[in-house]
C-alpha cells in the first residue's frame, strides 16, 4: 500500500471510530435527559453574576440548584438548562423577526444540548450523593457572549434531576431476602437431584418432619 492510500484508511477509520463515538455520546445525552423531571419549582437555579469582559462581551455566572422540597435530590442527577434569555422589557422574542433571543447568544463550556437546541450544564457534586432539602448545591460554570452587545439581559434556566426514592420498609425486604433465599434453595435442590448427587428418595427423607 502506498504512503497516500495508507493516510487516507487511517482517516476514514479514525472518521468512523470518531463518528461512532458521537453516535453513542448522542444517545447517552439524550437517555439522560429522558429519565430525569422537570424539578423546576420544587427546585430553583440560583444564577450569579460572576464577572464580565467588556471587549468580548462575555458575561460568567454561576449557577447553583436550591433544593426547595421536602425530599433529597440524587446530586449526580441535576442539570441545568438555558431555557431563555429575556431583555430589559422582559421578553424573550424580537419584536420584528419573533426569533428567540437566545439564538443571538453564544453560550460557551455547555454539557450538551436538548432536542430543542437549548444547552445544559451538569450540577457538579459535593460532598453528599444527596442535596438535602432547603441546601444549595455547588455552582456549575456558565459562559454567555452576547453578540449584540446589549448591556442587560437574564438568562433563565430550569432545574432538571431525580428524587431520591424513598426507602423501602425493612419488613418488605426481610420478605425479598427471604423469597430470594428460597429460590436459590430451589434451583440448588434440582441441580443436585439432576446430577444424581442426591435421589428424590433422600431428599424427600431429609425434608420430612
Amino acid at each position: 500500500m502506498s504512503p497516500a492510500a495508507f493516510k487516507r484508511s487511517c482517516g476514514l477509520a479514525i472518521a468512523v471510530f470518531a463518528g461512532a463515538l458521537l453516535g453513542v455520546a448522542t444517545e447517552s445525552v439524550a437517555g439522560l435527559l429522558d429519565q430525569l423531571t422537570d424539578l423546576t419549582g420544587r427546585a430553583n437555579a440560583i444564577v450569579t453574576l460572576t464577572g464580565r469582559d467588556n471587549f468580548t462581551s462575555e458575561y460568567r455566572y454561576n449557577v447553583s440548584v436550591r433544593n426547595l422540597s421536602g425530599d433529597p435530590i440524587i446530586a449526580d442527577s441535576l442539570i441545568v438548562i438555558l431555557d431563555k434569555i429575556t431583555n430589559l422589557a422582559g421578553e424573550d422574542h424580537e419584536n420584528l423577526q419573533g426569533e428567540s433571543l437566545l439564538t443571538r447568544f453564544e453560550v460557551l463550556g455547555q454539557d450538551g444540548m436538548t432536542d430543542e437546541g437549548k444547552p445544559f450544564f451538569q450540577i457538579p457534586v459535593g460532598s453528599s450523593p444527596d442535596l438535602a432539602p432547603l441546601t444549595d448545591s455547588l455552582p456549575a460554570s456558565v459562559r454567555i457572549r452576547n453578540k449584540d452587545y446589549v448591556s442587560i439581559f437574564t438568562p433563565a434556566f430550569h432545574v432538571y434531576g431525580k428524587k431520591r426514592p424513598p426507602p423501602e420498609p425493612k419488613q418488605e425486604n426481610a420478605v425479598k431476602q427471604t423469597n430470594q433465599l428460597q429460590n436459590q434453595t430451589e434451583k440448588l435442590i434440582q441441580l443436585l437431584l439432576k446430577k444424581g448427587v442426591i435421589t428424590e428418595e433422600e431428599w424427600q427423607k431429609a425434608t420430612r418432619p
